[in-house]
């Protein structure tokens, strides 16, 4: 295990510092820059800015002194929001942005897991046709598509939730509900395969046949055999509820990582792009590592390597 988690921390790194030097690049690839606007600066004030941020160094020393903040972790003062440097801006907006996409990741574990355990046990029923539908249908609407939808009818009609805002519960409750019901919809699916395939193994006909109740049998055996897709799919469907998110907090108007990473790309604001590019990437790669060890906590026969 010990081998296993320095190898992946090494590939952290590694990946880290390919994603910074990609996007760093890229974002001086792209023409303009953060100090391009309506309103044109005088070419001696905007070079006065330019040296305050460095901005005229040669683009190997900018590249070197930016990698070195970051490896300190400290990405600098934002270049659009006043007053507030880059860690502050994710202080903020990390524990917002967490909020729903736990809150997304825990009703898409639990509706879809359930959904797909009725499925399989009532199979080719009303209840395994109904979910399945419904399965299909979140899988295939795009969420901020479903976000829209939502809107009008729980806020406009339903009078249910409120339009936007954070701070409250009941701000939460549908944006988060938006978020995670795609995943919901794959968990179903994947949930009832697995549980079809685990039902007719030796192991279950042996648990009937010991006397154990079909609850028991269900949730302590077949269950546990049956899980192991989903935790696959937990890798990539933190990277879907992370990118996903960014599109429904501006829905929502949500002042989470997603918002503030989409002002920072639109507004050309360098040191706060790349702050919120690296959290999502140790985030993934984080994710991932956690999916990887649950495998061997789950299966003993899977060794981690």
């Amino acid at each position: 295990m010990a081998a296993f988690l320095l190898k992946r921390f090494l590939w952290m790194v590694l990946t880290l510092w390919i994603v910074f030097t990609v996007t760093f690049f890229l974002m001086r690839a792209v023409p303009g820059g953060p100090f391009d606007g309506e309103k044109q600066l005088s070419p001696a004030i905007k070079r006065n800015i330019e040296k305050r941020y460095h901005f005229d160094d040669p683009l190997a020393v900018q590249y070197l002194d930016n990698l070195r903040r970051a490896a300190m972790f400290d990405f600098g003062p934002s270049l659009k929001l006043e007053d507030y440097t880059v860690n502050e801006v994710i202080a903020e907006g990390f524990p917002i942005s967490a909020s729903l996409g736990i809150f997304a990741m825990v009703f898409a574990l639990t509706l879809g897991t359930t959904a797909g355990i009725v499925s399989a046990i009532k199979r080719h029923s009303a209840y395994d046709v109904g979910f399945m539908i419904l399965a299909t249908v979140g899988v295939a609407v795009p969420n901020f598509v479903l976000a829209s939808l939502a809107v009008v009818v729980f806020v406009f009609q339903v009078h249910l939730f409120p339009a936007a805002g954070w701070g409250t519960v009941r701000q939460l409750i549908l944006p988060a509900l938006c978020l995670g019901a795609p995943f919901a919809g794959y968990i179903a699916r994947l949930t009832r395969t697995g549980m079809l395939e685990v039902m007719g193994l030796d192991y279950i006909r042996t648990a009937y046949a010991k006397g154990l109740s079909h609850r028991r049998v269900v949730l302590r055996h077949a269950l546990k055999g049956a899980i192991t897709p989903v935790i696959s799919y937990l890798g990539p469907a933190t990277a879907g509820i992370l990118t996903g998110s960014l599109v429904l907090e501006r829905i929502f108007a949500i002042p989470g990582m997603g918002s503030h990473f989409i002002e920072a790309a639109t507004q050309r604001d360098y040191p706060l792009a790349m702050g919120v590019t690296l959290v999502y990437t140790f985030l993934l790669f984080f994710m991932n590592t956690l999916v990887d060890v649950s495998y061997a906590l789950i299966d003993p026969r899977i060794k981690l390597g």
